[in-house]
């Protein structure tokens, strides 16, 4: 990720001011020196942006932990999005279902238990058309099991034995295999990798630019080949970590995006993207592109009008900088718009 300057409530800092400058003149150089062109001077809204790079994926990590003994027959592929009720893998042919919950299980529910794994297969049943409610393993628990084992093809025992359900928090969308049909399913061993099938897009921001982003923030994602969609920080991490950089360790917080419309983004994951921040804003500003600014020997900035008498220096403030599309607010006396100031020439 390229380090950006960050602008805030309107203030500039000088240094980041020079970086963003490509032109650094003085009044008696040669304007005929180098090829320009001319830019017109606007008033309009003006936002603050910085172009960072980014990760789209998916939030949360799963592992998959079989309960049963046997021999595996039936695992998901990998990409397969598994929901709730559906059979996740089998073992000696019968189906293991995945419910949705935040406790793993680790015992065999019956009637009269108690407890939160109780209260979220409650919930789970419910959730699958099957009225129940509370932390009790109740008749209408029994009944709700029943029904599903019966169109899982499970023995109709109304009671859910260790290894024939996995808890995970929603649904699974499988990233990897850890191990393979035909081999023995043992109790406690991994045997699959998953993530939610919530799309997010991961940044690791410079942690001196943490109190400028916050949530709520609107962005533009570019996603590979340059299509673009909206989005918005979801979370800004508080605790810095130490990245290896090619200028050297740099300390970065962990910013994570949610598309506005996460079918836009193609089902792509682990993919490089770029993010546009917003902010700041300004409106009924006079904008000129940022290459149109001149440092000055004697400190400063001056744009360069263009006249029918000749071109001259008019000294300007830079505002608040437009860092992905190139543009600053700027100020000074005898400027106006539709005014033509020198650019580089492209």
């Amino acid at each position: 990720m390229r380090k950006r300057s960050w602008v805030a409530g309107g203030a500039v800092v000088a240094v980041a001011a020079v970086a963003l400058v490509p032109r650094h003149r003085t009044p008696d150089e040669d304007p005929a020196a180098y090829a320009t062109a001319t830019a017109t001077v606007t008033r309009r809204s003006l936002t603050s942006q910085t172009l960072v790079d980014a990760t789209l994926g998916y939030t949360g990590t799963y592992t998959v932990v079989n309960r049963v003994p046997g021999t595996i027959t039936r695992l998901p592929a990998i990409g397969q999005v598994v929901r709730q009720g559906e059979v996740l893998y089998r073992v000696s042919g019968r189906p293991v279902v995945l419910l949705y919950g935040p406790v793993p299980a680790y015992r065999t529910l019956a009637y009269g238990m108690k407890g939160r794994d109780v209260a979220e297969l409650n919930a789970a049943m419910k959730a699958l058309g099957h009225p129940t409610g509370g932390d009790v393993f109740g008749s209408a628990t029994a009944y709700a099991l029943e029904r599903l084992q019966r169109e899982r093809g499970l023995p109709r025992t109304g009671e859910l034995p260790l290894g024939q359900a996995v808890f995970l928090p929603g649904a699974a969308r499988v990233t990897a295999r850890q191990a393979l049909p035909g081999e023995p399913a043992r109790p406690g061993t991994p045997l699959l990798r998953a993530t939610s099938t919530r799309t997010v897009v991961t940044v690791a921001l410079d942690a001196a630019e943490q109190t400028e982003v916050k949530e709520g923030d609107k962005v533009t994602i570019t996603l590979p080949g340059g299509r673009t969609t909206p989005g918005v920080v979801s979370s800004v991490g508080k605790v810095a970590k130490v990245t290896k950089a090619a200028g050297g360790d740099s300390p970065t917080i962990t910013v994570q995006v949610t598309p506005a419309d996460p079918k836009a983004t193609g089902g792509l994951d682990q993919a490089p993207v770029q993010v546009s921040i917003v902010t700041g804003g300004v409106r009924d500003a006079l904008v000129v592109p940022v290459s149109a600014l001149l440092a000055q020997a004697g400190g400063g900035y001056a744009v360069e009008v263009a006249g029918p008498r000749g071109n001259r220096l008019t000294g300007v403030t830079p505002g608040l900088f437009d860092d992905a599309d190139g543009l600053v607010q700027v100020t000074g006396p005898g400027l106006s718009t539709g005014q033509r100031v020198v650019v580089p020439a492209a």
